[in-house]
């Protein structure tokens, strides 16, 4: 099976592994066996939903081995892997050994495509360490508003396998790709793909920040139109001088600055192109109004950029790429606005779970009282508070490594009042609040960007961002 080979797998009796049940696993299963193959699953967890999950999948007539994800099975010829199992694991380990080649379920959806005999939808591609989802959801908005049929896939939680073989063909698809699955998607080769920004996160599965960056970058491998990068993120632009990309395809700079040639960015707060035009030298197209993006925080407006870059690219019309943005409202738990409470604004950002999505978040607020800790996954805070220490009129901490953030804060917003939480049930949330109410002055904006995962306390920061959205409201019902 070469790396270039799409569609023409002949599946009938073909031994594949799908490594790991969940929201992939099982997609992958049920299709492999539906087209022909000799399907055993395996998987390291061995609990009830494990359980229920495997008869389902063994009523069909596919083998589930709970508990041993490590041992190839007999006769495998192909592994289909999750996107989280990491690649030291020994199951990968016996395939290299027995010449087993790895694939991850995007990989398998990209082998999938056209297997009706239609035509292939194009791939417009994202990723990035923060805002792929949202940049996502914005560019189906904005295809969406130009007539096409499309819809946010990947990474996004919503199932490439499914979007591939729709019995009605999609025009063109936006893709959220996340490293771990470019890491298994070897052969993908986007119409047109973007990182948005590169920081450290997730280096304990790549093993190292190079490793990390390496896999980000393949998502402009094969590029035929536009490799999309962030004019003020170094590190991607390098990433499009290293990339193999079509003949004729061309590096597509945005920055929140006036934009060059072969750039979109802002004028006077108009979002324009200096890329898709006849002249890039001399000409500008307006695409829409700052006011458009919701938020209109820094970064979200470079999740715009972004997004309309590579649906110019696809050659979307301007007024598209306006009624799309226009249109789009973001998930919840990203910059949401949940209240206005005695003259101070309670911004929702819990989706923040790393230093560099706080950095973001805290740079689109000033003055600002933040909530934040968690669990760390490895990272310090000492750039994080020394670059936001001006903005800070307090700090409430919480979480199992809010003291991390603590010695942060001694060393470079020693003058700035710290409220240290320790307790660690969910409760805390409403303490942190109240703290939060009394550290803050009217005009003030109390902001939760943890800059740590959330599963100390909470099941995910999904369930972090209600309760916090929780306790704002209770304090608001006290304060009519």
């Amino acid at each position: 099976m070469g790396s270039q080979e799409v569609s023409n797998v002949d599946w009938q009796g073909k031994h594949v592994t799908v490594a790991g049940l969940g929201v992939s696993g099982i997609p992958a299963a049920r299709v492999l066996h539906g087209l022909g193959a000799r399907v055993t699953v395996v998987n390291d967890g061995d609990d009830e939903r494990s359980r229920t999950q495997a008869a389902e999948l063994e009523a069909l007539g596919i083998t589930v081995r709970l508990g041993d994800g490590a041992t190839l099975p007999e006769s495998t010829e192909l592994i289909v892997t999750a996107p989280g199992w990491k690649p030291d694991k020994p199951l990968f380990l016996a395939a290299a050994e027995a010449d087993v080649p790895v694939w991850g379920d995007v990989e398998l959806a990209w082998r999938l495509r056209g297997l009706d005999g239609r035509e292939p939808a194009p791939w417009l591609a994202v990723t990035g360490t923060n805002g792929k989802t949202t940049t996502v959801r914005m560019l189906a908005s904005i295809l969406e508003a130009a007539g096409l049929r499309t819809a946010a896939v990947g990474n996004i939680g919503v199932s490439l396998l499914d979007a591939v073989l729709d019995e009605k063909p999609y025009d063109v698809l936006a893709v959220e790709l996340s490293s771990y699955q470019l890491h298994w998607a070897p052969s993908v080769r986007a119409h047109s793909g973007a990182v948005l920004n590169l920081a450290p996160d997730h280096i304990d599965w790549h093993g190292s920040m190079e490793a990390y960056v390496a896999d980000k970058g393949r998502i402009y491998e094969g590029n035929s139109v536009a490799c999309v990068y962030n004019v003020a993120d170094a590190a991607t632009e390098d990433l499009v001088r290293e990339a193999d990309v079509e003949e004729g395809c061309r590096a597509i700079g945005f920055t929140l600055a006036t934009p060059g040639p072969s750039q979109l960015g802002v004028v006077d707060g108009i979002l324009v192109d200096r890329a898709f035009v006849a002249n890039r030298q001399k000409q500008a197209q307006e695409l829409a109004e700052v006011g458009d993006v919701d938020p209109p925080a820094p970064h979200n407006i470079a999740n715009a950029l972004a997004a309309a870059a590579l649906a110019r690219a696809f050659g979307v019309e301007p007024a598209a790429v306006r009624d799309g943005l226009r249109a789009f409202r973001p998930d919840p738990h990203r910059i949401e606005h949940v209240a206005d409470v005695a003259s101070v604004t309670y911004i929702d950002d819990s989706k923040a779970t790393n230093t560099h999505a706080a950095e973001a978040s805290l740079a689109a607020y000033d003055p600002i009282v933040w909530i934040a800790g968690g669990l760390a996954k490895g990272a310090t805070f000492d750039d994080l508070v020394s670059g936001a220490a001006k903005r800070l009129r307090g700090v409430v901490l919480m979480g199992a490594d809010r003291e991390l953030i603590r010695e942060a804060l001694a060393r470079h917003a020693p003058e700035v009042p710290v409220v240290d939480l320790a307790r660690t049930d969910t409760g805390a949330m409403s303490e942190a609040v109240r703290e939060a109410a009394g550290l803050a002055r009217p005009g003030d904006t109390v902001l939760l960007a943890p800059a740590c995962a959330s599963m100390d306390m909470f099941v995910n920061y999904n369930k972090r961002g209600e309760a916090f959205a929780d306790a704002v409201r209770a304090l608001a019902a006290e304060s009519v």
